[in-house]
């Protein structure tokens, strides 16, 4: 599959700004661990294959583990995920797929037991954020070299 544009070179200065929406979250107090498993998992629903590439990747130099990695596709259904990682997870199928039903009252709710106010607004942005380079990346057929 060949690339079809370079968002980056067509337009720097977006590039510039979604990046420095990286920073911001790179600066929060949110786990680097938990923002692995956003990542990994709004890419995943989105088939975004440059970004579970990366991402897998990060996480694994981060100290994740394959098992766990490999069972994000079912996180509901795996004991290899705690409560506060499996809300954390339902809150980015949720938002990833807002179509569907937006963040449910319920998940919502469950959330507010585990994350702050502050956490929980740090995690709808790292959703949004992983979505933007997702779509980015599969509009334009991203690939690693």
């Amino acid at each position: 599959m060949k690339q079809r544009i370079s968002i980056k070179e067509l337009e720097p200065n977006a590039y510039k700004a979604i990046f420095g929406l990286e920073k911001y979250l790179n600066s929060t107090g949110l786990d680097k661990g938990l923002r692995n498993l956003v990542n990994i998992r709004a890419s995943q629903i989105n088939g975004c294959a440059y970004c579970i590439e990366m991402h897998t990747g990060e996480a694994l130099k981060d100290g994740e583990s394959q098992k766990r990695i490999f069972a994000l596709s079912a996180w509901w259904e795996s004991p290899l995920f705690t409560e506060k990682e499996k809300m954390l997870l339902a809150i980015t199928d949720e938002v990833t797929l807002i179509a569907d039903h937006g963040l449910t009252e319920d998940t919502f709710e469950g959330a507010c037991k585990f994350f702050t106010q502050n956490e929980i607004a740090q995690i709808i942005i790292q959703i949004g954020a992983i979505n933007i380079w997702n779509r980015i990346a599969v509009s334009t057929h991203m690939f690693h070299e």
